[in-house]
């Protein structure tokens, strides 16, 4: 299994996404700012394993605290949460993770090295806690698969595997499951533009462990479902509104809307922690807008015109709840209008 986010004696070690799959480099991340740029930069990505590496931001900010005053100490910590909330706007497991953190800090009764103490062993629980939710999505997203053929064609779009987690993945966790139980045929992933994670990194995974993987351009998906190719549609998720819309990489409407149109299941999967239940609807996630060279640059490559030319890039787009089948947790998988329950 893959893990990207690990903590080791006094650092966090991190797998530069960015390098995949040309090159396999792990970064040791001993601040948090460091951790901060990591997670902008996009070294780290996907929304559990930014909430893993934020915990982890954490208690690497509260290290470099010197004060011994409980409540001083505190005062810092929150300008160190503050500084790693404003890396990536729309991943709700980021904030979520922070005030985690927070939490601990402000009801641990102690001196501050107990403190800091209880600020790692959350950090840990964290971690841990995201590699058993996975597994549990895994499973109860391979019980509701469509059963009218025993060895299925599932697409996915962007990455929500082991690199988007502490390990094993959520829609990608779903997938390995299948092929597990063999119930798998091939898995066909977007490439997804203009960071190309799907080309990268989902298909860089499923080669890593044998999974028949299928790499397409994300306007490619209208034909497969076209032809009969696509049994069902399983995604990830950066954010959760309460009435069932998700925030996912930009194009994942696009493919829900394909899905809609071909009676194809579009399911999401995703952690209880993405779910924003702040929000009443999907209008009211932040977008997250990224830098234009994303668009007109692949690696050093200049492949747009760039005199005279606007780009709009946005991170992000929403799926509207009645364009989602079901949407997988690690406790159970619902429909979009009963995610309720699971508050």
């Amino acid at each position: 299994m893959i893990n990207p986010v690990i903590w080791q004696e006094d650092r966090v070690l991190l797998i530069d996404q960015t390098k995949l799959p040309g090159k396999y480099e792990v970064v040791e991340i001993r601040s948090s700012q460091d951790m901060a740029q990591a997670i902008k930069t996009m070294m780290v990505r996907g929304a559990p394993a930014i909430g893993v590496a934020a915990a982890y931001g954490m208690y690497l900010g509260a290290r470099e605290i010197t004060t011994e005053d409980p409540r001083e100490f505190i005062a810092h910590l929150l300008g160190v949460a503050e500084m790693l909330e404003a890396t990536r706007p729309t991943a709700v497991n980021l904030f979520w993770a922070t005030r985690r953190m927070l939490r601990t800090a402000r009801t641990t009764i102690g001196h501050v090295a107990e403190i800091k103490t209880a600020l790692l062993s959350t950090a840990e629980k964290i971690y841990q806690q995201d590699l058993q939710t996975c597994q549990a999505i895994g499973a109860n997203g391979l019980a509701v698969l469509p059963q009218n053929r025993d060895q299925l064609r599932l697409h996915t779009h962007c990455n929500a595997g082991s690199l988007a987690t502490a390990g094993y993945g959520t829609a990608l966790g779903v997938i390995r499951s299948a092929w597990k139980a063999q119930r798998l045929e091939r898995v066909y992933a977007d490439e997804t533009r203009p960071r190309l994670q799907g080309a990268k990194l989902t298909a860089w995974e499923c080669a890593q462990e044998g999974i028949p993987v299928t790499v397409i351009t994300d306007n490619m998906a209208a034909h497969c479902m076209q032809q009969g190719m696509i049994d069902a549609v399983i995604v990830g998720a950066d954010r959760i509104a309460a009435n069932g819309d998700t925030a996912n990489k930009i194009g994942t409407y696009s493919l829900a809307l394909v899905a809609k149109a071909h009676n194809i299941p579009f399911f999401v999967a995703a952690p209880l922690s993405t779910i924003d239940f702040d929000l009443s609807t999907g209008s009211q996630i932040p977008i997250e807008q990224r830098d234009n060279a994303e668009i007109y640059r692949i690696g050093d490559t200049i492949v747009t015109p760039t005199a005279g030319v606007e780009f709009y890039n946005p991170a992000f787009d929403v799926t509207p709840a009645q364009l989602i089948t079901k949407i997988i947790t690690e406790h159970g998988a619902l429909p979009p209008s009963e995610l309720g329950k699971l508050l």
